[in-house]
């Protein structure tokens, strides 16, 4: 066998272990989300469900931000206090993210806003998609909290349409833990700081660098369906429609990372 002969063996031979690889992670996501939409435990579910089903994953999900002693990742993902009291908004959603060289990337959840008086709006229900290319194999499924510092980043996520987070919105990694709460004094509205604070975590697996384009956008239909009429995120987020009593479960989790002790 020539050198050129098994060179090209040896590549075809890592091609077809990496695609199989590929494939048995997008396999394995997909089963754990499945698994989250029949009761399962340990993965909140990517999959779109109806406006109480979303709220309550909203509130799993920012629970796992705010607990003292979440086991898994510690200190280093905690939401500091202050932070959550002077947003003008929270994103909270799942992704799940698979490929081989090529990815794809698609989720859903919610978003509310502080109202003038001090109250937090309806829920409207948000998804998410993206396609990507570049060095990367695996799959895996994130949880968002994304905090909204301004009426800016408000307004944005009551447009409708596809928002991308980025360019004109600028989007940090939020403060984190005790360190983070310290570090914030005053009024966070009257410093420079990025109109959207982002809180990750992550199962699974996924491998290498990509180039994402990932937008968000306002699911009508989920919530003409919930409402039972034709409303638009922008009169949602306003507050022109009452709490639905199936939120409680996340506006109780809010008034949880509100009122809490700093730590």
């Amino acid at each position: 066998m020539s050198m050129f002969d098994k060179i090209k063996e040896q590549a075809t031979r890592a091609a077809t272990n990496a695609s199989t690889f590929g494939q048995n992670a997008t396999r394995q996501v997909g089963d754990m989300a499945n698994n989250a939409t029949k009761g399962g435990p340990a993965f909140n579910s990517p999959i779109p469900g109806n406006l109480k089903e979303e709220c309550a994953k909203a509130s799993r999900i920012l629970e796992q931000f705010i607990i003292k002693d979440e086991v898994e990742n510690g200190f280093d993902t905690i939401i500091p206090v202050s932070v959550i009291k002077q947003a003008k908004g929270l994103a909270i959603f799942t992704v799940v993210k698979a490929g081989f060289l090529w990815s794809g990337r698609a989720g859903s959840g919610v978003v509310v806003s502080k109202l003038p008086d001090g109250r937090w709006s309806a829920p409207s229900c948000i998804a998410t998609g993206g396609v990507g290319f570049g060095a990367q194999i695996g799959a895996d499924i994130t949880d968002f909290v994304l905090i909204l510092n301004s009426e800016e980043a408000v307004r944005a996520f009551s447009q409708g349409g596809n928002l991308t987070l980025g360019g004109n919105l600028s989007v940090s990694v939020g403060p984190i833990g005790a360190g983070g709460e310290a570090s914030i004094t005053g009024d966070i509205r009257d410093k420079k700081v990025a109109s959207i604070f982002s809180y990750t975590k992550s199962k699974g697996l996924f491998a290498g660098m990509s180039i994402e384009g990932t937008g968000l956008l306002e699911l009508q239909k989920a919530n003409s369906t919930f409402y039972g009429k034709p409303i638009r995120a922008e009169a949602i987020l306003k507050g022109e429609i009452e709490p639905p009593v199936e939120a409680k479960v996340l506006y109780d989790t809010i008034t949880k990372a509100e009122s809490r002790e700093a730590y």
